[in-house]
């Protein structure tokens, strides 16, 4: 698949086409963002959460490291050494299926290459395509170190996992054993527990009569979702404290359609009173509950399913299946048995009753086939010992989670983990390092010959396939052993199993720097200093790395851990294809540019809130790209006046307007700093937006714009366009993380500018420039200017339209006040005359608005003005006041609000509270005009 190009098309203002590839050009061949790991700077440290190689970058990743960018970029220009070291992840799965499919579509199966030549394939596919999710993240702005671009698989990372391997292996917290595991038969492997997803299903609960043993006119009824696996159940389970069964616990019961009996066991962890009958049947080789019910009660396990799926034909002798059912379930895929067993029950009269029942069904998160427990020979991690030193490292603070409620989270799962299965039945993937010997112990070791098609009219391939019994003994090294050390045999096997992707991915942290080598790079960035990641990989991956990190390094693997929150729609729904709601980040990216996108983001991530992402919203702060360009397009036209230099603050003649512009910019620096120190990434983007939109281009810029164009001396214009200048570079200093590729390309076309502002120093706040007078003084001001503004607007006078103003202060210190600020009132209002005074008569006819204890007087010469404004705004109250009954209807009908889908009664609340503020200012404008009229 190739990436779409950004589109030529005519825009009038900032055009981020070309600018935005150019500028990711030049960062990469320069090394802007490459570390020197002998630097004596501070050190900061990320590794990227690594993407799936056969992954697009979607609506996560660019949230993700769009935050991650952020905050690399401002680590480095606060000086620090700050390393963000990319890389992919091999994803098992994801990846064999990807070239299982390419190789269908020639006719062809993995079998067919063979394991070698299969996963060369493999290799030559990652090679030819598994980068496109990097290339993707250069399209977004991420300045990683792309010299140290790492991938799960490399040699490197091979050497870690290996070495782990044998070590943990050594210390006994890796062990071989039969136990229960997730499994697909479609895919053939074992799966983690994230790679199984939930969905609600409508299924049913069946109620079936158990016959007592000693008296077969009692039958205990046993209510479960899953008929079929009755054919394996071992015992059924009753509540001790249960008055209606506990008398029962101990006797036998008639396991239906078996010739078997089965005993009534007390288990108050397994029994929930409330649900069903009360009684549960327990088949511990097919369900992770049952299984550790077995555990306690030392119960058989019957596993009745093949790996595809299927009842097995080699279970008869154990499970002891009624002679006829077996012959119709035997090798009968799972849905099939369960309504032969159902038709048996219903002709012995066993079914008691059938009720419909939503209950949660586990699927593969690649095939979406229906997952089944399954007892099988896996390799396992013992966790316990291991999560204990991480469940303390966050309890005493070596790692802090943001927000801190995550905490629970990660205590809530690490405290009751259990043991992890590593293995998986794939080709892709570490191999797992361990060996058996086909000499020494040769009774545990199977080989099997198995047919397989290789395609329409071509020959059946014969592979031989091993397969080792649990008591078979493994020879566990990071290399291949030259012969083995119990017999000298050199006839020796490896493993077929892979280890789960999650492995390899736990050691990332200190694995990308190199270990188990000792480097300046491990010594210098580990721990790393901060982790960027969702919530739902908080067990997956966090827990992990924690453990690994602890284990390996003996120290945490980061100092913080920021979860940020889930990206929805806009009306607050999970984003799906099968919705239709899902927003592509490269269309986005092509449509508005990187830049307004990443500042989307960011503005909408508060803590502790899902995102609701909306294109109305990014075009929003496309319009704000637009806003700094003209900004910078504006000061270029008086640049010259500095000829080539930004002179010393210092040497300027400040006037009023200057000392405020320096104060709002120390406070900026300040408010936008703490606020990324906090990961309070929404507060820093909007106080930049407040800033760099309505006090630096709405009010600033304009207030300069009278002074460039008037008679001022040229020290007065020069501290303008220096103040100017300033404002801007601080301002695109700030923005840069968040804005990379606009600030760049703005920045370099001020004087003074460096060969990046990727590398440029960021602001420090100085609390001296911070002027609490001029502050209120430009307050004073804007107060003053909106009023007359909303005065032209009630009686519709064009902004171009010279205007008389009076204002009838109240004090001395009014007087005084109104005097520091009229130049600039003079200007921004347009006025070609502005009285002010405490005695002055009150025009007539005039509008008028109070701005605190003063009176702002438009004096008006028509006064038919008033009544045409006036019957304009009576006929749109009219209007709005028919869309508020129509809405108010609606919001008052219990039919519409109980049946309605919540994101359209969200919608209508939201249009309801608008047209409400809509009409309240009708209603203010019309009384302003009513006085006018009086």
């Amino acid at each position: 698949m190739t990436e779409p190009e950004m589109p030529r098309t005519k825009k009038t203002g900032y055009d981020p086409y070309g600018i935005e590839e150019r500028w990711a050009k030049v960062w990469e061949a320069t090394g802007s963002s490459h570390v020197d790991e002998s630097s004596p700077k501070p050190p900061y440290a990320i590794v990227i959460p690594p993407p799936n190689i056969t992954g697009f970058l979607h609506i996560g990743h660019a949230m993700n490291n769009t935050l991650q960018d952020i905050l690399i970029r401002w680590r480095r220009m606060q000086g620090y050494n700050a390393l963000w070291i990319p890389g992919t992840d091999h994803a098992g799965i994801a990846t064999q299926n990807v070239v299982e499919r390419q190789l269908q579509e020639e006719g062809r199966r993995r079998e067919d290459l063979g394991r070698t030549g299969f996963v060369d394939r493999v290799w030559r596919w990652k090679a030819e395509s598994g980068g496109t999710i990097i290339r993707q993240l250069k399209r977004l702005g991420a300045s990683c170190d792309w010299e140290r671009e790492c991938f799960t698989m490399d040699e490197d990372r091979q050497q870690a996992v290996r070495e782990v391997f044998v070590r943990l292996y050594d210390d006994g917290l890796i062990y071989r054993g039969e136990r229960l595991i997730n499994w697909c038969p479609r895919c053939q492997t074992a799966l983690s527990d994230i790679e199984v997803e939930y969905e609600d299903t409508q299924g049913s609960l069946y109620h079936i009569r158990y016959p007592m043993a000693d008296d077969p006119e009692t039958a205990l009824i046993v209510a479960t979702t899953r008929p079929e696996t009755m054919l394996g159940d071992t015992a059924v389970a009753v509540h001790p404290d249960d008055a209606r069964y506990n008398r029962l616990i101990g006797r036998q019961v008639r396991l239906p359609l078996t010739g078997r009996t089965i005993p009534v066991v007390g288990d108050s962890i397994l029994v929930d009173r409330e649900f069903g009958t009360g009684a549960v049947k327990i088949t511990p080789a097919h369900d992770f509950n049952d299984f550790e019910a077995g555990e306690r009660h030392g119960l058989p396990r019957i596993a009745l399913f093949t790996r595809k799926g299927r009842i097995s034909p080699a279970v008869q002798p154990e499970a002891r299946i009624d002679p006829a059912l077996f012959k119709e379930v035997g090798g009968k895929p799972v849905a099939v048995a369960r309504e032969r067993v159902l038709d048996r029950l219903r002709q012995e009269g066993l079914l008691e009753k059938v009720e419909p029942h939503l209950h949660a069904l586990g699927k593969c998160y690649r095939c979406r086939s229906v997952v089944e427990p399954f007892l099988s020979t896996q390799w396992f991690v013992k966790v316990k010992p291991l999560a204990e030193p991480a469940i303390r490292a966050v309890e005493d603070g070596r790692t802090r989670f943001v927000p801190e409620h995550w905490e629970n989270t990660y205590f809530a799962w690490m405290r009751n983990i259990k043991d992890w299965c590593i293995s998986r039945q794939l080709w892709w993937g570490h191999q797992i390092p361990a060996w058996y010997c086909k000499g020494c112990d040769a009774d545990n070791i199977f080989g099997v010959r198995t047919g397989v098609e290789s395609g329409p009219g071509r020959p059946v391939l014969s592979t031989e396939v091993w397969a080792f019994a649990p008591e078979a003994r493994p020879i566990v090294s990071a290399e291949r052993p030259a012969g083995c050390p119990r017999c000298g045999s050199q006839q020796l096997i490896q493993d077929p199993d892979v280890l789960d992707t999650w492995f390899s991915s736990a050691l990332w942290p200190f694995s990308t720097m190199g270990w188990p080598k000792q480097s300046e790079l491990l010594t210098r960035f580990y721990p790393t200093s901060t982790l960027v990641t969702s919530f739902d990989i908080i067990f997956f991956w966090v827990a992990r790395m924690m453990m690994m990190g602890l284990k390996f390094r003996e120290d945490v693997p980061f100092r913080e851990v920021y979860i940020h929150a889930l990206v929805r729609d806009a009306e607050g729904q999970k984003m799906s294809k099968s919705k239709g709601n899902v927003i592509d980040p490269l269309e986005i990216i092509d449509k508005y540019g990187a830049d307004a996108f990443r500042f989307t983001l960011a503005a909408l991530a508060a803590q502790g809130r899902d995102i609701r992402l909306s294109e109305e919203r990014i075009e929003g702060y496309r319009h704000f790209c637009n806003k700094l360009w003209n900004a910078n397009q504006f000061l270029a036209r008086h640049l010259p006046l500095l000829e080539g230099s930004l002179p010393p603050v210092s040497s300027l003649s400040l006037d009023l307007a200057d000392r405020w512009l320096l104060s709002r910019l120390h406070e900026l620096i300040g408010s936008v700093t703490k606020a990324l120190e906090e990961y309070r990434f929404n507060e820093a983007a909007s106080a930049l937006y407040q800033f760099v939109w309505h006090e630096y281009c709405d009010w600033y810029v304009e207030i300069v714009k009278a002074r460039l164009s008037s008679d001022a001396s040229r020290e007065q214009r020069l501290a303008g366009v220096a103040l100017l200048c300033l404002g801007l570079d601080t301002a695109l200093r700030l923005l840069h993380p968040f804005m990379p590729f606009i600030t760049e390309e703005i920045w370099q076309q001020l004087p003074q500018h460096g060969s990046s502002l990727m590398v440029a120093e960021w602001p420090k706040g100085d609390p001296g420039w911070q002027d609490a007078n001029a502050e209120a003084s430009i307050n004073f001001l804007m107060d003053l200017a909106r009023a007359t503004r909303d005065l032209r607007s009630d009686l519709e006078i064009a902004p171009s339209k010279s205007i008389r103003l009076v204002l009838r202060t109240s004090s001395d210190t009014d007087d005084r006040a109104i005097d520091a600020i009229m130049p600039y009132l003079v200007a921004l209002t347009r006025a070609e005359q502005v009285t002010s005074g405490q005695h002055l008569d009150r025009p007539s006819p005039a509008a008028v608005a109070l701005v605190g204890g003063i009176e702002v007087h438009l004096p008006v010469d028509d006064l038919s003005v008033f009544a045409v404004r006036q019957q304009k705004l009576q006929r749109e109250l009219e209007k709005l006041e028919q869309e508020l009954a129509r809405v108010d209807k609606k919001l008052n009908n219990p039919n519409f609000l109980l049946k309605a889908p919540e994101e359209v009664v969200t919608k209508e609340r939201e249009e309801h509270t608008r047209l409400m503020n809509t009409r309240n200012k009708h209603l203010q404008h019309l009384e302003r005009i009513e006085q006018f009229l009086r």
